[in-house]
Order: C-alpha cells, then sequence, then structure tokens
C-alpha cells in the first residue's frame, strides 16, 4: 500500500484497486482508520488527538486525495501530498 504522507506518527495510504466509494487509511501505531474521501466518515479507531490531526489534514487536500484515487484506480503512481504543517 503506497504511502501519500506522513506526519506526527501518521501515516496516510492508499491501495491500489481497492474498493469503493474513494478512501484513504490513516495509521497511528496500532490504530487506523479508514476515512472517506467525498464524506469524510470514519471508520476504525484512532486517538482523538490523531484523529483530528489527520481531519485537518484531510480538509486541506481532499481535490489532491481524489486526483490520487483516480491514479490507483487505473494503476498508476500516486503522487505525495504535503504534511501537516
Amino acid at each position: 500500500m503506497p504511502e501519500i504522507s506522513r506526519f506526527y506518527g501518521i501515516i496516510i495510504m492508499m491501495y491500489y484497486n481497492d474498493h469503493k466509494p474513494p478512501h484513504f487509511h490513516a495509521i497511528y501505531g496500532e490504530q487506523e482508520i479508514t476515512v472517506d474521501i467525498q464524506t469524510g466518515m470514519v471508520q476504525g479507531r484512532m486517538s482523538r488527538r490523531a484523529i483530528n490531526m489527520v481531519f485537518e489534514w484531510y480538509e486541506k487536500h481532499k481535490g489532491e486525495l481524489m486526483e490520487n484515487w483516480e491514479l490507483a484506480e487505473n494503476r498508476k503512481p500516486l503522487k505525495k501530498i504535503p504534511s501537516l504543517d
């Protein structure tokens, strides 16, 4: 699963040929969530502090996330997305 961003110990990844709806995975230690890019719906568990950082990053990069989703569907290399400043 390609890593597209990393910040404060949180790793953001996407799978190639993953199921719909468009989403990304956020991993923080042993905790993992999946975030729907279009709705922001979350599956999984993560500490409140970490999930707040994921959502701050997500709000800034929705367009880039959808672009990467389309690249992943077509099995093309994904673009790195800047980390949370």
